[in-house]
């Protein structure tokens, strides 16, 4: 089944930025008579089509997670591939019993909690503390820096929970399926990160511009989140 993997390219430009504010996500990709999950199971009968499909709508959504969770766009690439390929080889054990998109990034939280171990082991025993750019040298505008620098200060919690809401664009629900958290909670925490990164983006210490939200987007905003539980998720 191999054979069926298309060309993983990437493209590494911005995606467009997304507002924080309480108006329900868009979705990331245009409506399709074929659910992901229909097209995950057609994949793993054997149609090349169907992930040939599934590629086209989440290569740039897991390549914006990554993106937002490491400080260099190369290993973003890596990454995001990587996770196709996780998904393509799993594919024979693919059983619908969370939505496609959950499943996904389940998958890649998997792969990034690998390479954060990664990196810290050869940072500790190589002392290569330096072999990852610094986000704060990739992004030296004011206003990126300045709201960069404001989610790193939220909850861990609560800052993968905006990220997933206001970038990934998952539902309280997904994100609640995803971390293993009352929906309640999910509500409950998201309000506060919001509360909390408003309060600690008031001009009282710097004037946003214009594009202060809209660079949010285009900065790696790392993620304290160690453990994601998979329940319900069979990789």
């Amino acid at each position: 089944m191999e054979d069926a993997l298309p060309a993983l390219v990437l493209n590494s430009e911005a995606l467009k930025p997304t507002p924080m504010n309480d108006t329900p996500p868009t979705p990331a990709f245009p409506a399709s008579p074929a659910s992901d999950e229909h097209l995950m199971l057609a994949f793993s009968k054997g149609s090349a089509e169907s992930f040939n499909e599934l590629f086209l709508r989440y290569k740039q959504p897991i390549y914006g997670f990554f993106r937002r969770r490491t400080a260099d766009t190369n290993h973003a690439e890596e990454l995001s591939q990587e996770t196709f390929l996780i998904l393509l080889r799993a594919a024979s054990r693919y059983e619908p019993r969370a939505l496609f998109r959950t499943y996904l990034y389940a998958i890649a939280f998997k792969i990034l909690r690998a390479h954060r171990r990664k990196s810290a082991f050869r940072a500790t025993f190589f002392g290569q503390t330096k072999s990852i750019p610094d986000p704060a040298k990739q992004d030296s505008t004011e206003s990126g820096l300045w709201v960069r620098r404001a989610v790193e200060k939220l909850d861990r919690i609560d800052r993968e929970i905006l990220l997933l809401r206001e970038f990934e664009q998952l539902s309280y629900a997904e994100i609640a399926d995803l971390l293993q958290l009352p929906i309640n909670t999910v509500r409950s925490r998201l309000f506060r990160a919001r509360t909390a990164l408003r309060n600690l983006l008031e001009p009282s210490a710097v004037p946003p511009s214009n594009e202060t939200l809209q660079s949010a987007e285009q900065v790696a905003l790392p993620s304290a989140l160690q453990t994601i539980p998979q329940k319900g998720i069979r990789l």
